[in-house]
């Protein structure tokens, strides 16, 4: 419990420093893209000095340094700004798409470790036999399939208006129907998301799985008369696990990257629908704040996959 609290209080106190630096990382990057919002909102119609006003108005004329340190007090104060006429605020918009994707990615997510656990357990246990090489070739095939020629795929087959199976146009059964119907719109996004990423944890597991149980303790542990069974459950899997956390820590972050251009896929109004329309009406409140959100969500959860480490393994000392 010491080690866990002194993790956490590192990580904590690095936090700041961390977000500050995704924020300037963010608003750099966007800062930089040729896009004329005046333009976005006025109209190419507009005059030059209309434009020019439109800009003073908003102190987009300002220096980037000063423009900087304007938007970090708003994000402090969680203020992205407001979206290009009709003006909305940007971080009521963000409240109302933000759980759609942590939806999405949650089922991804948990579609992963089911999928890359059983398999990559099941490949080391029989390895080099044939459920071992079944397992392989799915990993492969998955491995080389994107997430959204996936999910194209999936509309194809289970989606079709002649008898379709799972709706994809957005969360509208879930309003009739409730979980059932929510989990009915999320079934085909989540398998899109979630079975490219579980291809590349399976082969994690499996080697991770691999080299544990050709280690010495396990050796001794069942010429001691321990059943093999319960030196793979209490022992090898629990050692396994810290490099396919590692992994998953960082899939995440895919998995949130992903969301964006799944949910478009399938007419889901999260952030990627949001940085669609940002993008495309040169919107860049929208866009930083709709960014910004995912890096910070990418943040934070590393740093629970760093105190999962003690909590898998408690012998590491220097996470």
């Amino acid at each position: 419990m010491v080690m866990f609290i002194r993790l956490l209080a590192r990580r904590l106190a690095v936090l700041p420093i961390m977000l500050l630096g995704v924020t300037i990382m963010v608003f750099i990057v966007l800062s930089v893209i040729p896009a004329d919002r005046a333009t976005a909102v006025l109209g190419e119609n507009a005059s030059e000095s209309a434009k020019e006003a439109w800009r003073e108005e908003r102190g987009l004329n300002d220096p980037l340094i000063v423009q900087f340190f304007r938007y970090l007090g708003g994000v402090i104060r969680l203020d992205f700004g407001v979206t290009n006429p009709p003006e909305e605020s940007v971080a009521t918009k963000i409240a109302a798409a933000f759980p759609i994707t942590l939806q999405l990615t949650f089922l991804g997510v948990l579609l992963a470790v089911v999928l890359s656990l059983t398999l990559g357990i099941a490949g080391a246990l029989y390895r080099d036999r044939w459920p071992d090489q079944l397992i392989r070739l799915f990993s492969i095939a998955a491995i080389a399939t994107p997430s959204f020629w996936l999910a194209i795929l999936l509309i194809q087959w289970f989606a079709l208006p002649e008898g379709s199976i799972f709706p994809t146009g957005g969360l509208g059964w879930a309003d009739e129907f409730g979980f059932v119907g929510w989990l009915y719109s999320m079934a085909l996004p989540a398998l899109a998301l979630g079975i490219p990423v579980s291809a590349s944890l399976i082969r994690v597991v499996r080697t991770s799985m691999v080299e544990e149980l050709d280690r010495d303790y396990v050796r001794t542990a069942i010429g001691n008369g321990v059943p093999y069974r319960t030196v793979v459950a209490r022992n090898v899997l629990r050692n396994a696990l810290v490099t396919p956390v590692t992994v998953l820590g960082l899939r995440i972050g895919y998995l949130l990257g992903g969301a964006v251009v799944i949910e478009k896929i399938f007419s889901l109004n999260g952030m990627g629908d949001l940085i669609v329309v940002g993008l495309t009406t040169s919107d860049t409140n929208l866009v930083q704040g709709a960014v910004l959100t995912i890096a910070v969500a990418f943040v934070l959860v590393n740093i629970v996959v760093d105190l999962l480490y003690l909590l898998i393994n408690p012998r590491i000392r220097t996470v």
